[in-house]
């Protein structure tokens, strides 16, 4: 093979791997962003959040792609320094990972830019920009449609729901519904502490709203406003539904950034279950409070509060 050909190799060796990074980021965008993102009722606000966010990277590796096409020289640089970057980030970590796995691959790439010539570059171009984008809209068409058509009624008091062997009332948006992250012995806490209408928290134990069971969460999950037939194996740990439930009312308020709630079932002393609003369950260290994973206290339905009766 001619050094011509050999150069031609390299560079679109350095375009193949380029394109199956900017990929990986297209796919991950797309799917974390309407899993834990597009919560706000702005859609300016929702789109800047997934550009920031959630395609910053794919963007940023396409970007490189195309200077390095463009310019070869000053894309081998670029590499270099996004090299010397994610090795100063992950400094904690050991070296025996960050230079084989991150650093080393970056300045590789960086290096068949300088001396590969990947032609025609138009053709280059085309692939670095068309693929991602392709695996984009193919990943993420399905959470947009699944996003866009959620039931969301408004409502967010005390909720009472029938239905799949539950009946409990779930309480009203407040200190036994936070927008916002507590670890698991503080929503216990609040669960104690909640006065009868869920308003508030009062000076002393009250004792009469909890945090529900992983089993009660399961059963109770909703979709289309009606009940997801959810089942928990007690020995498995794994639960099951007829159909996959969603981030929806009446359980769960689509504008919030909460897609995680603690459950009142522990795994041992160090973990209990969460639930994600798609029925998901999952150990996690109780000590956790990460803003997105919050809760929602229950009582049973026994001289309750007035409220908005929901049998699925």
């Amino acid at each position: 093979m001619t050094a011509q050909g050999c150069r031609q190799v390299v560079g679109w060796l350095a375009v193949g791997i380029s394109t199956v990074v900017s990929c990986f980021w297209a796919f991950w965008g797309s799917i974390e962003n309407f899993h834990e993102g597009w919560f706000y009722t702005s859609l300016l606000m929702n789109l800047a959040m997934m550009v920031v966010q959630y395609l910053s990277p794919m963007l940023f590796f396409m970007g490189l792609s195309l200077v390095s096409l463009r310019w070869p020289r000053l894309g081998g640089a670029l590499h270099a320094a996004t090299a010397a970057g994610a090795i100063w980030f992950f400094r904690g970590a050991s070296w025996k990972v960050v230079f084989p796995f991150i650093g080393g691959p970056l300045a590789f790439l960086g290096a068949c830019y300088v001396w590969g010539r990947p032609s025609p570059r138009r053709w280059a171009a085309a692939v670095v920009i068309g693929l991602p984008l392709v695996t984009l809209v193919v990943c993420g068409a399905e959470p947009a449609l699944r996003v866009g058509s959620r039931l969301d009624d408004g409502y967010r008091g005390p909720r009472h729901l029938e239905a799949n062997g539950v009946d409990l009332i779930w309480a009203p948006e407040g200190p036994g519904w936070p927008s916002h992250g507590v670890s698991w012995k503080e929503a216990g806490h609040r669960c104690r502490y909640l006065n009868e209408e869920g308003t508030a928290l009062a000076n002393s134990p009250q004792d009469i709203w909890r945090l529900p069971t992983v089993e009660e969460a399961v059963r109770s999950q909703c979709r289309g406003g009606e009940n997801c037939a959810g089942l928990w194996d007690v020995v498995q740990m794994k639960a099951s539904y007829k159909r996959k439930p969603d981030k929806e009312s009446p359980l769960w308020d689509i504008h919030s950034k909460v897609i995680y709630w603690w459950t009142a079932t522990e795994v041992n002393d160090q973990k209990a279950h969460i639930i994600v609003y798609n029925g998901q369950v999952h150990p996690r260290a109780k000590r956790g409070q990460p803003g997105y994973l919050g809760f929602r206290a229950v009582k049973s339905l026994i001289d309750g509060p007035s409220t908005e009766s929901t049998k699925p």
